[in-house]
């Protein structure tokens, strides 16, 4: 009955140590994570929306381009209409200025009316037609000729005019497209800007993703020792209590006699092998903690730090801290060399309340109070 009452005490202090421990590190596992995965789709979309902005920056650039072309060519046609305007001005002021001297020719040599008054007076018909014909032809063409050149004078004009308000629209056209492209990379900029943040924003997170994930690896190594401590303390107080009732004597407790697998014995210890195992801590302290480390003088972890010392005695030990503890056993008188034990974590015992130990990342192997739940010897 003891034995039931024992072995569910131990069972409910593991549980107890599970649940409080390995959902809450799942859930800010999965949260951290999600947070990644968020952010990485947001860069994903600030990303999309630049790709975006870049081609309507080359599609503006290339309308500016455009634009740029047709003022160069709209130019050099206002300069040619101008050129046109001045020569058909010039053309027409020359055709006024003949006209007048004709006209001027006319009176001036008598082939105006003066000339017809005499030629009425000689009464010769044919003559007078003559020369009013004559007379008639000159004005004719003069005014012809002035009516063409104002014609051609006020279509240069006009064309000027049309290629002058082209002009100014282009010039429009040019500095709208250009604030717009002000504008885009204005916008660019800003948005690069905010994939650099998301990118730091991303590594940090997935940092702490990590980290979280191996503090929960980490957890659940302890969760696992601590169930292993409970079964085979229930173990061992289930033999202690066969052997008490087996001597129907209720007070005698062998404290140092039980165990890994149920052994009730405790091995003797050897002190020179002891001696060998702390040398072998001692010769590694300052060596920095790596998690799952086992190479001497470079980088160990706890277990690491523990089996190499054991291994330089010639004693071939586990490579975790569960193991360990199954596999060795447990003893109530420690001496220099034995295993401090607790869940999830292992050190080497020095003696006078001390132990050698690889603690945690960011450590060195150092010296420290003994924090123990058991202390194991092989």
């Amino acid at each position: 009955m003891k034995f039931k009452k024992f072995w569910g005490l131990f069972l409910t202090a593991a549980l107890s140590f599970s649940l409080a421990v390995t959902p809450v590190m799942a859930d800010e596992v999965s949260d951290l994570q999600d947070k990644v995965n968020d952010l990485k789709d947001q860069k994903e979309q600030v990303e999309g929306e630049v790709n975006s902005l870049q081609t309507e920056l080359e599609n503006i650039m290339t309308r500016l381009s455009e634009l740029e072309n047709d003022l160069i060519a709209t130019g050099e046609e206002i300069t040619q209409t101008q050129a046109d305007l001045e020569q058909a001005q010039e053309e027409e002021e020359q055709q006024y200025e003949a006209m007048k001297l004709r006209i001027k020719y006319m009176y001036e040599a008598g082939s105006g009316s003066a000339t017809v008054e005499k030629v009425l007076a000689s009464g010769d018909m044919t003559s007078v037609l003559t020369q009013a014909e004559y007379s008639e032809q000159v004005h004719t063409y003069d005014r012809q000729k002035l009516e063409e050149y104002a014609a051609t004078v006020q279509k240069v004009e006009d064309l000027k005019t049309s290629l002058e308000e082209k002009q100014a629209q282009l010039e429009d056209s040019q500095a709208e497209f250009e604030a717009k492209q002000d504008e885009l990379n204005t916008t660019i900029s800003e948005k690069s800007s905010e994939i650099d943040d998301l990118d730091v924003q991303i590594e940090e997170a997935a940092k702490k993703a990590e980290e979280a994930a191996r503090k929960k690896a980490e957890e659940e190594a302890r969760r696992k020792a601590a169930e292993e401590a409970a079964r085979r303390a229930a173990e061992e107080e289930a033999a202690r209590q066969d052997a008490a009732s087996n001597s129907n004597s209720d007070s005698e407790e062998d404290n140092g006699s039980s165990g890994g697998g149920g052994q009730t014995y405790v091995p003797d210890y050897n002190q020179s092998k002891g001696e060998i195992i702390v040398d072998a801590a001692y010769s590694q302290l300052g060596v920095p903690y790596v998690w799952g480390g086992s190479t001497p003088y470079v980088g160990l972890d706890c277990s690491g730090l523990v089996q190499w010392c054991y291994r330089q005695a010639g004693i071939s030990i586990p490579r975790t801290s569960g193991a360990i503890m199954s596999s060795g056993t447990i003893v109530s008188n420690p001496q220099p060399g034995d295993i401090c034990w607790k869940p999830g974590h292992v050190a080497i015992y020095i003696g006078n309340g001390k132990m050698i130990e690889a603690p945690h990342t960011g450590a060195v192997v150092r010296v420290a109070n003994v924090r123990v739940t058991y202390y194991i010897r092989y």
